[in-house]
């Protein structure tokens, strides 16, 4: 019998754990030592770190808030991709595929936080002054 974590169902963090590897491979052939390797490892970490926190809150807004942390790691990993073209250490077609993969984890993000995020409200509440303020 095979477990599984309800986090480990969904196929954002399934995604998001591709990204994780496709990530340490590109920092692998970078070379020399440079700071935003080591942020993409951070960042991409970050990801499917904190979808498997939110997955396991249950108030609405705590696994919202998670999974926005999430969708930000998601943003400063396409970031350092753009550091690594800058600084030179990766050329745009050696990060193509790895921004293609953030882009369609962050999309699966927004997706998840909106449906999530339609179920928070308020009901209409009916105020009234007492009759001597009226």
């Amino acid at each position: 019998m095979n477990v599984r974590f309800d986090h480990e169902k969904l196929n954002v963090y399934q995604a998001s754990l591709k990204f994780v590897s496709w990530a340490t491979e590109l920092a692998s052939k970078v070379e020399g030592k440079a700071a935003v390797k080591e942020q993409l490892d951070r960042a991409s970490t970050s990801v499917p770190l904190n979808i498997a926190e939110g997955n396991g809150k249950f108030a609405v807004k705590d696994r919202c808030r998670f999974l926005d942390f999430a969708r930000g790691s998601a943003l400063e990993c396409a970031a350092c991709l753009d550091v690594l073209v800058a600084k030179q250490l990766c050329d745009e077609v050696a990060i193509r595929s790895g921004k293609q993969q953030l882009l369609e984890v962050v999309s699966m993000l927004m997706g998840l936080i909106s449906s999530l995020a339609s179920c928070i409200a308020e009901e209409p509440g009916t105020y009234s002054l007492p009759p001597e303020q009226e």
